[in-house]
């Protein structure tokens, strides 16, 4: 079966930044989708903030298995609406792979509750990702570590929730460390927020890193049955047991409620 992969990115650096148009002729969205295709197990098309809709409508988060997310500077241009379509999305169970920058996106700080802020450093310093869980199927294919030679530094603490799991954990030249690949599980989704993508390096066309990325839609594609998330009134004639009615109630049977 063929995953249905969506790239949103946020387009804006490609149309304003000499060097990331340069870099990414195609643009970085294009780029990460054109990655993923080399699998013949992926579809992957790629979206931006401009398209209809920002890109992600009802249909297509519909047909959406996994969605990876890249924004940076527009991440208050994002609407609300937006936010909510991808939200009910991963609590069913679409797969959510949040990436770079991704970490202060609307969507992710609202899935993890918190700030997810960092330390940061541009000065194009190398970066080794250490796999601190080989058995994990996001690492696969990889030794024990992936080395970027000139990447921008984030380093902890990293304001979000202790990870379900630690994929990875980066150590800069500068000295800094950071855990750079975490998974998360938000209702019936799966998430994985994957460190390296600072759009001033050609970082999406490294072989280790699409091959993570790939690994990773593979690891968050939907599981089991769609999650649809309600509130029902369950009649007491309805209980799975008998149940005897007993004082006095603020809503009729089956009456829908308050949210």
């Amino acid at each position: 079966m063929t995953l249905n992969v969506t790239v949103w990115g946020e387009n804006v650096h490609e149309q304003t930044n000499e060097v990331v148009a340069r870099i990414y002729p195609t643009s970085m969205h294009q780029c990460i989708a054109d990655g993923l295709n080399e699998s013949e197990a992926l579809s992957a098309t790629a979206v931006t903030l401009q398209d209809p809709e920002q890109g992600l409508s009802e249909e297509t988060l519909e047909n959406t298995d996994v969605l990876l997310w890249w924004g940076h500077a527009a991440h208050g241009d994002v609407l609300e609406e937006t936010v909510d379509r991808v939200q009910k999305r991963v609590l069913q169970g679409m797969g959510l792979i949040v990436l770079h920058s991704g970490h202060y996106s609307k969507i992710f700080k609202r899935l993890m509750g918190t700030t997810c802020s960092l330390k940061w450093r541009e000065a194009g310093e190398r970066e080794r990702l250490w796999v601190v869980n080989p058995g994990h199927p996001i690492v696969q294919g990889l030794g024990d570590y992936l080395e970027l030679p000139h990447t921008e530094m984030y380093g902890e603490p990293f304001a979000v929730p202790n990870p379900d799991e630690v994929i990875f954990i980066s150590a800069f030249e500068g000295g800094e460390v950071f855990r750079s690949g975490l998974t998360y599980k938000r209702g019936n989704g799966k998430i994985f927020y994957f460190r390296p993508g600072h759009e001033t390096y050609p970082i999406y066309y490294d072989e280790q890193v699409k091959r993570v990325l790939k690994n990773a839609v593979v690891w968050a594609q939907p599981e089991g049955s769609r999650w649809i998330d309600s509130c029902p009134n369950v009649p007491a004639d309805q209980a799975p047991n008998p149940v005897e009615i007993k004082g006095e109630s603020l809503h009729k049977p089956g009456e829908e409620g308050f949210k």
